[in-house]
């Protein structure tokens, strides 16, 4: 299989995928069918930048919960390493292991690293399983959350300024 080498754009179908948020638990993406969806794929558990970036979608959930959005973490890591950090960290969302086989979900999505990881990105997926909004950014530089924020809000606008059927 061939994977694009850099993110798959607005517009673009969400390629679906099932991926372990516990060791025994797995989601599937078409299961969240009919609200947004927000990925968050980063490099790897336990890093200062990473653990950053989550720590501030973690502090702002509440403004996620409002628009109905379902936040995922995904990274290469393994689901026992994902399990020690999200307890350890206290995150309120789940950290999906895309460990087997490695990075797939990340090469499907344009984001995987050549090292080995996935990149830094972001994905706003809408209700209908459409990418609407994505974000690359540097390894090193936590981009925060505002950007899936206004993403979000003018979501909520269209969605809002369509007619009734």
């Amino acid at each position: 299989m061939s994977y694009p080498n850099k993110p798959l754009p607005p517009g673009t179908p969400a390629p679906d995928f099932t991926l372990h948020s516990t060791p025994d638990q797995s989601v599937s993406l078409h299961e969240l069918r009919g609200r947004p969806v927000v990925l968050i794929f980063y490099p790897a558990d336990w890093s200062p930048v990473c653990s950053d970036e989550l720590a501030v979608f973690n502090q702002l959930l509440p403004e996620f919960e409002r628009y109905n959005a379902e936040v995922m973490g995904i990274s290469v890591d393994g689901i026992w390493s994902h399990t020690a950090f999200a307890d350890d960290r206290n995150y309120q969302f789940p950290l999906l292991s895309d460990f087997e086989p490695k990075g797939e979900v990340a090469k499907e999505y344009g984001v995987y690293r050549q090292e080995g990881t996935a990149a830094r990105a972001n994905f706003l997926i809408d209700p209908e399983g459409t990418i609407v909004w994505n974000e690359v950014s540097p390894v090193g530089i936590n981009p925060g959350a505002g950007g899936v924020l206004d993403a979000l809000e003018k979501l909520e606008g269209a969605k809002a300024k369509e007619p009734a059927r």
